[in-house]
């Protein structure tokens, strides 16, 4: 366990040269199945500019590429990216970030100013007391005898060049080629894909087309997610309504939240829940459009 009640990642032997943080938010990987792409939600453990550590609802391989979206605690947007699983132990993935803009960079570099990282794992070192010994004993190791030298005999007894192996080795190398092209060829096909699934998922870059009623959104409201109650409000009996101004994407997720009333301390914990919501499309001349609402989240002791 973290010192903030978090479980860690659990990867442990992985000697880690960027800081990382624990933190839980949730997590949105996008994966390529036979060709199509797969949503799979999860928690994140801890993050850092590097990559991110997270539990997720199914399990992925090493070496898949994905695209990651999360939004960090207090962050007005969320924040989209690719990357590769580099760690995996069953439903726990270690994922590294994958071309990181200077503004998400600054993002994570921001949020991380008040947050205390993870200690760096380094690798045993011997005692100091050991080094001495060392060094007394190479001292006492004689001198390497020199290199005999290569006589003419020896060199006439060399075996004579192997053309057939050396044909072989040339077709080996052929098709060490021809198998590295391929894989190349794949990867760029797989890396258009992501770009093409990252740019369609970019609800941002597309501002809201109209605002609509909260009871009519309500109406277009699929899953809700319950807040989960924060022991310090339980404490102080805290209670009531959170409203959320909110941006719903053209396809129901809600992309963007900002807090218009209510109990502070309720606040962080209805954000959390909104964002897992989810709605149908709202229609602008019968095209689905992203909008701007309210969300109301109740907590009740």
């Amino acid at each position: 366990m973290s010192a903030s009640g978090h479980p860690t990642s659990g990867f442990s032997g992985v000697r880690r040269r960027i800081p990382r943080y624990s933190v839980a938010i949730p997590v949105d990987i996008t994966v390529l199945r036979s060709g199509a792409p797969a949503s799979i939600p999860g928690r994140s453990l801890d993050l850092g500019e590097g990559g991110v550590a997270a539990v997720l609802a199914a399990e992925l391989q090493l070496g898949e590429w994905v695209a990651v979206e999360f939004q960090l605690p207090n962050a007005a947007q969320s924040l989209q990216t690719k990357a590769v699983v580099r760690h995996h132990n069953q439903l726990r993935c270690g994922f590294e970030f994958l071309g990181l803009s200077g503004d998400q960079r600054s993002m994570i570099r921001r949020w991380a100013g008040n947050s205390k990282p993870i200690p760096i794992l380094e690798p045993k070192v011997a005692a100091s007391s050991s080094t001495p010994a060392s060094n007394t004993v190479a001292a006492r190791m004689p001198p390497p005898l020199p290199a005999a030298p290569v006589t003419t005999a020896r060199r006439k007894a060399a075996p004579p060049r192997n053309h057939a192996r050396d044909r072989l080795l040339r077709l080996t190398l052929v098709l060490l080629l021809v198998v590295a092209g391929w894989a190349a060829w794949q990867w760029h096909r797989g890396w258009q894909q992501l770009e093409a699934l990252t740019a369609k998922k970019d609800a941002h870059a597309q501002p809201p087309a109209a605002k609509v009623p909260a009871d009519v959104m309500e109406r277009l409201l699929i899953r809700k997610v319950e807040p989960i109650y924060p022991e310090g409000a339980r404490r102080t009996n805290a209670q009531g309504v959170v409203v959320l101004d909110a941006v719903v994407s053209a396809d129901g997720t809600v992309v963007n939240l900002h807090p218009v009333s209510g109990p502070d301390v309720l606040v962080s914990s209805a954000m959390d829940a909104a964002r897992w919501w989810r709605f149908r499309p709202y229609r602008v001349r019968g095209e689905p459009a992203a909008v701007e609402t309210t969300l109301s989240v109740e907590f009740r002791p």
